[in-house]
């Protein structure tokens, strides 16, 4: 029998509440992911919460422990030196790459992730922001037509997006987005360059500096 439409198996489900939770910071570095306490909170059996799991190790947002329980990974600050260095060398070439190759329709979509971004900035709604800011860039990842940039991006996907989450600032971010958006729609190679490299800077400031607010707001928890 075919699956009926809109079918997603429990570990998928599981997987995409967890991962979403994690990197929008519901759940905080260090928090505790019990296969138990997971599975009657969800209303689902151990398997696909243990599945889940095991994904998001995969992915580089679940540490794992002895058993059956893992935390949220903790990112130091060399890990996220380590994802920026390879961001910023995924990233220069997309967005080249995008603006001399983007199709009507790709452009739509772009636009639409921006519009999007700035809505929620203006309702200061941080999770909604973060989330149309790192679609904003997976969005010029398929802009860029390169099957094997597309590979890559996917393997990094859940630690990217989390990356992008790390800022407070959601208007400047989503100010950025719509100069470079502008840019591509021009096709100015130059000045997508040029934008793209200020855009990194920025964005890697605010990772850095969100990080030591949140490592600081930790230690103080944990003197309390």
């Amino acid at each position: 029998m075919a699956a009926s439409e809109g079918f997603m198996p429990e570990s998928e489900r599981v997987t995409r509440l967890l991962r979403d939770e994690i990197v929008d910071g519901v759940r905080r570095p260090g928090s505790r992911l019990v296969e138990r306490e997971l599975a009657e909170a969800l209303g689902v059996s151990r398997l696909p919460v243990r599945e889940a799991l095991r994904i998001l190790v995969s992915e580089g947002l679940v540490t794992p422990r002895p058993r059956s329980w893992a935390v949220v990974r903790e990112f130091t600050t060399s890990d996220i030196a380590d994802l920026d260095e390879v961001r910023s060398g995924l990233e220069t070439l997309a967005f080249r790459l995008a603006a001399g190759r983007h199709t009507r329709d790709g452009l739509e979509r772009l636009r639409a992730t921006v519009d999007a971004e700035l809505d929620a900035a203006r309702a200061d709604d941080a999770v909604g922001a973060r989330r149309a800011a790192a679609d904003f860039h997976q969005t010029v990842i398929s802009l860029a037509a390169n099957e094997l940039l597309n590979e890559l991006e996917r393997v990094l996907r859940s630690r990217l997006r989390w990356l992008m989450g790390q800022h407070d600032d959601l208007m400047a971010v989503a100010l950025e987005h719509e100069a470079l958006y502008q840019a591509i729609a021009e096709r100015d190679v130059e000045r997508v360059q040029e934008l793209v490299l200020h855009h990194l800077s920025t964005s890697r400031s605010a990772a850095l500096g969100h990080h030591a607010r949140e490592q600081a707001r930790r230690e103080e928890r944990q003197q309390t």
